[in-house]
């Protein structure tokens, strides 16, 4: 584990929670659609994946710790890069982030073979890990799951190959979030709108949340998803 000065962010896989027994992984990960969850500032790798059993049941679930600690007056919480100006972090230390999230696929997939899909889901700092990752390796990611998450300001290696490709990106939010600040808001909603077929929907009342619907929304951007995936051989149910 890293404080806020780590030279390369590693995921630290034994901390990984996955939807799927372990002992299941070397049998289940060859030709799985696989989802990476990455969850907010301040939370831990055992938070999000409660999500897994409301998400389509063929989906292997994988939910990271981020690889810093994050500061006092939080305990027990993590963070993938300084918080910085609110909703502006440094776009060096979210790259650096991004690039420990690659080279931990590229891990998973040297030891047990790669998914036939990957899709990723992040909730606010999580959510702007799944946009950088988006931004770094777009032919990786089939789909994208943005909840009150942002865009990282400045370029990022893909973006120009971006304009064309035109991925599949969820974006829930609450207009009135009041931790993503309207400046972050709008410097997405612009990426978004360039970069990206974006499925952007509101929640009203769910602050900086995720409500029922908001789940269901993505659970069907999800299905929608795998009907244009490979259908992976011996797959089976959660």
């Amino acid at each position: 584990m890293t404080d806020f000065s780590p030279t390369q962010p590693v995921i630290d896989d034994r901390a990984v929670v996955w939807s799927i027994p372990r002992d299941e992984l070397a049998a289940r990960i060859p030709g799985s659609r696989l989802l990476v969850i990455m969850h907010g500032y301040g939370s831990h790798e055992s938070d999000l994946i409660s999500l897994a059993p409301h998400l389509p049941a063929e989906i292997v679930c994988a939910s990271l710790r981020a690889p810093l600690i994050a500061p006092a007056p939080i305990q027990n919480g993590f963070a993938w890069f300084q918080v910085g100006a609110p909703g502006n972090p440094e776009p060096s230390a979210v790259d650096a982030a991004a690039r420990g999230v690659l080279a931990w696929l590229d891990g998973l997939t040297s030891a047990f073979g790669g998914p036939a899909a990957v899709s990723t889901l992040g909730f606010s700092q999580g959510g702007a890990m799944a946009l950088q990752l988006l931004r770094h390796e777009p032919s990786r990611f089939a789909s994208t799951i943005n909840l009150s998450g942002f865009s990282i300001s400045g370029d990022a290696p893909a973006d120009v190959e971006l304009e064309t490709l035109r991925p599949r990106v969820f974006w829930g939010r609450d207009e009135r979030d009041p931790i993503i600040p309207p400046s972050a808001v709008a410097r997405t909603a612009t990426w978004l709108e360039a970069h990206a077929t974006t499925d952007a929907r509101l929640y009203p009342g769910a602050g900086h949340g995720i409500t029922g619907d908001e789940i269901a929304d993505a659970r069907e951007f999800l299905e929608q998803t795998l009907q244009s995936a490979p259908t992976p051989s011996g797959a089976t149910g959660r």
